[in-house]
């Protein structure tokens, strides 16, 4: 209830409109199975990130160690129970949703390979934070399985199967137009983490820094810095305890190097192939869902939260 984006239940709505001109029947349910994933991810994600805010309030792990001080290892266990549960129920609702069986198993289906994908994406995730920094072939791969296939290519698919018609055909341009949507929108979050403004992102700022995260601009900025820098951005990096002053001289390096200009250009860049491949689907779809999917990409990779 606090808040969010709601960029996947838009998505959704949009794909589903690119072949219908009316409501869909089990369009809310997919919703409410896509925010329940989401719901899912960021549960889990801060338990393993030791986040205490999540949309300008508490986590639901840190409201869980408020609630039970004496208890952490209770917290945890709740925590981690709440984000199971989100998942389990992202399943339920479309299968419960009334639709034709075969039309909700398909749904379903999507909604499980994509939360599987996202697991991995995960594992992923934590283990390119050790050893020296990641190429990017490494970081598209995380940002793929653990972002973009439920965040832009499931509801793409959910809406087109809500509306009764198979992506299956279409899969290929459905995924390049995800890849890059996913990536934009990933770059532009890791901008976000270190040059954002804090009264708009609402959550502190520095976190891929504190938990040494090796993120795209991370990454950069490890590679553009001097052999005199470097020293004291590994004593920073992975340091939870690093002080606003010690991200402040982080984020000051960064901008000497240019990596704010490059990280947003790159953004920019992926955004631009994702408008290009939904610019192939007039004529083929709906011109307004495709206008939307068109534009899409560029507020994306520009957003101030």
């Amino acid at each position: 209830m606090r808040g969010g984006k709601r960029l996947r239940v838009a998505l959704l709505q949009e794909a589903a409109a690119l072949v219908a001109d009316e409501p869909v029947p089990g369009l809310d349910e997919a919703a409410i199975s896509i925010e329940l994933l989401q719901a899912h991810g960021l549960i889990h994600d801060d338990i393993i990130d030791d986040s205490p805010m999540r949309r300008g309030g508490r986590s639901v792990y840190y409201a869980y160690r408020d609630r039970f001080p004496d208890r952490q290892d209770t917290a945890l266990a709740l925590a981690v129970l709440a984000g199971d549960l989100a998942a389990f129920l992202a399943q339920r609702v479309l299968l419960g949703s009334g639709l034709p069986p075969d039309r909700a198993a398909a749904m379903a289906a999507v909604q499980a390979d994509v939360g599987a994908a996202a697991v991995l994406g995960q594992f992923l995730d934590l283990e390119r934070d050790f050893g020296p920094a990641p190429d990017l072939d490494l970081l598209h791969a995380v940002t793929e399985f653990k972002s973009t296939r439920y965040s832009v290519l499931a509801p793409l698919r959910l809406g087109l199967l809500a509306a009764g018609v198979d992506p299956a055909p279409y899969d290929g341009e459905l995924r390049r137009y995800a890849s890059a949507l996913g990536i934009a929108n990933q770059l532009r979050d890791d901008w976000l983490d270190l040059f954002g403004d804090p009264g708009t992102v609402d959550k502190p700022l520095g976190a891929d820094i504190r938990s040494g995260r090796r993120s795209y601009a991370v990454r950069e900025l490890l590679a553009a810095a001097k052999p005199s820098e470097l020293g004291y951005l590994e004593s920073v990096l992975g340091n939870a305890r690093s002080d606003e002053d010690a991200i402040d001289r982080v984020r000051r390096i960064a901008r000497r190097h240019g990596v704010d200009r490059s990280v947003q250009a790159e953004a920019d860049r992926h955004a631009h192939r994702a408008a290009e491949v939904a610019a192939t689907w007039h004529g083929r779809w709906r011109a307004d869902a495709v206008a939307f999917f068109e534009h899409l990409p560029a507020w994306t990779a520009n957003r101030d939260h």
